[in-house]
């Protein structure tokens, strides 16, 4: 009689007497001794739990049976468990391979399917199993919920923290910050509201995936809470974690505010700006408070720009090229302290070096381990030669290893890229930019000059046709620049005229103004 042997394991059932090689020695042996001729052998080596009825193998075994009936007779397994779990699943097959001709049965509990109780015995057999995994489950689900509840990490720890392993059964979560200066910089960069999420993840973030970067930036993890799912009766909760935060709750409450389309301060680059309007929205009408909009118009033979309040044009109406060049006149005041930018030239300097030193200890460390993985791939192989291993085993380890392998090449390359070599022309560029705003906000593109203004200016700029002033503004250009109260509009007790469309030469001293 013709028969084909399946065997299954999972990867959570590597226990003796259920790997995928006793199942067919054993399942052979008794194929010998009762005079059957194995037609095949699969073997499947994932669990099956979930995923019952889409078990290629079981499916290959009823597509070749179908394709050729009469040829095989039986299929045969180790144990009623070793086929499913799944009472449903059983009576499904056994169903479908009778249809063909086919007879299905375990060589360890063998069913008379002439008697009456067969149905029974199967319900008893794969039942039970099923009741069992039930029952593991439910202990996961219940020891899951317990450990966040105590404000532990349950699983994995998300990007940016790592798993320490304290003692045999304790692990906590530390701040991976390998990584973590990356996932700081994601969110810092979404909560400005200047791009959307999507473009930051391809400029900064091309290793994350789309689903797991928007994941990320929804987890209140990285704010040191843990998100407990709802279970049962008991409803979702957000609970304080063990672990140190990544994130600012202010930034991660901006970033959510973006995520969920409440938050309207800045200007996004989802669709196309007017380059001659690169303020809208960044200037606010005196009168009603209402950001400015623009329009441009036909008359006179030419076309004329201007911009208005988007409330009651009636309040505000001025010439866009007028109010582009007066802001850049504006912002011209700020003039960089030369001894601060010499001593920002030399720590970014010093901090280099150091990075340097530090990113070559660590590239070394990886290649030792590189090649201790190495020596250990190597033992296995030889191992295997010398019969201490069986194949399973040694496909098993040597597996892992690679993997291992494939990780430690991505974080050696990573080390090696040629981007981290130098500091020296981003260095040249950031100080050009920072001693020639006005210019850059005269002839760079518009989307650069919208990235500079939301990054000099979190809130609006009130503008009454004449002057700009505001009081809000980033508190780094303290740090820069010598003097910033000229952003707020201030005007000298000696009447000194600071308005900054009236004039445009600078006088002499200290503290920058306008003769």
């Amino acid at each position: 009689m013709n028969v084909i042997i399946y065997c299954r394991v999972s990867s959570d059932e590597q226990a003796e007497g259920t790997s995928l090689d006793y199942q067919e020695k054993s399942l052979r042996a008794y194929c010998y001794n009762n005079h059957y001729t194995v037609v095949a052998c699969r073997k499947e080596d994932f669990s099956a739990k979930h995923h019952d009825l889409c078990r290629p193998e079981m499916k290959w075994i009823y597509d070749y049976c179908k394709r050729n009936k009469n040829s095989v007779k039986q299929i045969l397994f180790l144990r009623w468990d070793r086929f499913t779990r799944n009472a449903e699943f059983a009576f499904t097959y056994i169903r479908k391979f009778s249809e063909i001709g086919v007879s299905v049965n375990s060589i360890e509990n063998p069913i008379d399917f002439n008697s009456s109780d067969w149905s029974t015995l199967i319900g008893v057999y794969c039942g039970s199993a099923q009741a069992e995994n039930s029952k593991i489950s439910k202990r996961t689900r219940d020891g899951i919920r317990e450990t966040l509840l105590k404000g532990k990490c349950a699983n994995k720890a998300p990007r940016g923290y790592i798993n320490v392993r304290t003692d045999k059964h304790s692990t906590h979560v530390e701040i991976d910050e390998s990584k973590a200066l990356q996932i700081r910089s994601i969110f810092k960069e979404v909560a400005k509201g200047l791009e959307t999420p999507c473009c930051i993840r391809r400029r900064i973030a091309k290793n994350i995936p789309e689903s797991s970067f928007f994941d990320m930036l929804r987890n209140p993890f990285y704010i040191g809470k843990i998100r407990v799912p709802a279970y049962k009766d008991e409803p979702m909760q957000i609970i304080s974690g063990k672990h140190e935060a990544l994130i600012d709750e202010a930034t991660f409450g901006k970033v959510q505010e973006i995520l969920d389309g409440s938050r309207k301060k800045l200007p996004k680059l989802s669709k196309a700006i007017n380059p001659d309007l690169f303020l809208r929205k960044f200037l606010t009408c005196p009168v009603c408070g209402h950001s400015l909009t623009g329009a441009t118009s036909s008359g006179n033979g030419g076309k004329y720009t201007y911009y208005n309040c988007s409330h009651n044009a009636k309040h505000l109406r001025v010439r866009a090229e007028e109010v582009n060049e007066g802001f850049a006149k504006y912002v011209s005041c700020l003039k960089a302290n030369k001894a601060i930018m010499q001593l920002y030239t030399e720590i970014l300097k010093e901090l280099q070096d150091d990075s340097k030193k530090e990113l070559k200890n660590e590239e070394k460390k990886l290649k030792e381990e590189l090649s201790r993985i190495s020596q250990r791939m190597d033992n296995t192989e030889d191992k295997y030669l010398d019969g201490e291993l069986n194949k399973e085993q040694y496909s098993r380890i040597i597996e892992r290893y690679k993997k291992e392998v494939l990780t430690l090449e991505q974080r050696i390359k990573t080390f090696q890229t040629p981007s981290r070599s130098s500091i020296e022309p981003k260095l040249e560029y950031s100080i050009c930019l920072i001693n020639n705003i006005d210019r850059y906000l005269r002839d760079a593109p518009v989307s650069v000059k919208i990235k500079l203004i939301g990054s000099m200016f979190p809130e609006k700029v009130e503008f009454d046709g004449k002057e700009y002033r505001t009081n809000s503004y980033n508190k780094v250009l303290d740090l820069i620049y010598q003097q910033t109260n000229e952003l707020r509009g201030k005007k000298k007790e000696s009447g000194e005229n600071f308005s900054t469309l009236s004039a445009s030469v600078p006088r002499p001293g200290v503290e920058p103004g306008w003769k």
